[in-house]
C-alpha cells in the first residue's frame, strides 16, 4: 500500500513537471525578445548557400608598373614551395589562403632570368602606402597597402611571417634578392612585400 502511494506520488510529481515545461514552452515571448529573435534570423545565413572567395587571376602593382595573371602553385617534390615556370608570370600559393580571407595570400615571382628582368625584378622598390591589386575571377578586386619591404638571408626565410595564420587578411609578395652566388646558381636572399588588406 505504501509502494502504491509513494509510485503515484512520483506520477503525480512526473506530470507537473512535464506541464509545468509545456507552459514555459509554449508561452508566448515578449514583444522586445521576438523582434531580437527576427533581428538574429535575419542575419543568418545557411552554409548551403555560401559562396566561397573567388580565385585570384590577376596582380596589378601600379608604382613598378606590374601587371600579370596568376598561376597556381603547390608544393614541388622536395616539399618545397612550386616557383612559376615562366619567369614572366607571378604565381599564387594555393594551399594558402586566398587573396581577401582571412590569413596571409602569398604570390611569388622571379627576379630575373638569363636573358633580362623577370616579372618581380623591381619589387624591392615597394615602400610602405604603395598600392597593390588582386583581380579575382568572379570579376571583383581586393586592393592591400605595403606595410613593409625586407631583404632576408634564404638561411634564415621568416616562415612564419609569410604563411603563418593571421586573423585578417593579408598579402606576402616573395621573390629572390642580394647578392648572386654563380655556384649555387642563386640569389642569396629573398625580397619580402608584407602587405595588409586595404580598408
Amino acid at each position: 500500500m505504501t509502494g502504491a502511494r509513494g509510485g503515484l506520488a512520483v506520477a503525480a510529481l512526473a506530470l507537473a513537471l512535464l506541464v509545468g515545461c509545456s507552459k514555459a514552452a509554449g508561452r508566448q515571448p515578449e514583444p522586445d525578445q521576438a523582434a531580437g529573435g527576427a533581428a538574429a534570423a535575419h542575419g543568418f545565413r545557411s552554409v548551403r548557400s555560401y559562396q566561397g572567395t573567388p580565385v585570384p587571376v590577376r596582380i596589378d602593382i601600379p608604382k613598378i608598373h606590374v601587371t600579370s595573371s596568376l598561376d597556381r602553385l603547390g608544393r614541388a617534390a622536395d616539399g618545397t614551395v612550386e616557383v612559376p615556370s615562366d619567369w614572366q608570370v607571378a604565381g599564387w600559393y594555393a594551399p594558402g589562403p586566398r587573396p581577401g580571407d582571412p590569413g596571409s595570400a602569398v604570390i611569388l615571382g622571379h627576379v630575373d632570368s638569363k636573358s633580362g628582368p623577370a616579372v618581380f625584378y623591381r619589387l624591392r622598390e615597394l615602400d610602405r602606402g604603395d598600392e597593390i591589386r588582386v583581380a579575382r575571377a568572379d570579376g571583383s578586386t581586393v586592393r592591400f597597402i605595403v606595410e613593409r619591404t625586407q631583404q632576408y638571408p634564404k638561411d634564415r626565410f621568416p616562415t612564419d611571417e609569410v604563411y603563418y595564420p593571421t586573423l585578417t587578411p593579408a598579402l606576402r609578395l616573395v621573390t629572390c634578392g642580394g647578392a648572386f652566388d654563380p655556384t649555387a646558381g642563386q640569389y642569396r636572399s629573398n625580397i619580402i612585400v608584407f602587405a595588409t588588406l586595404r580598408p
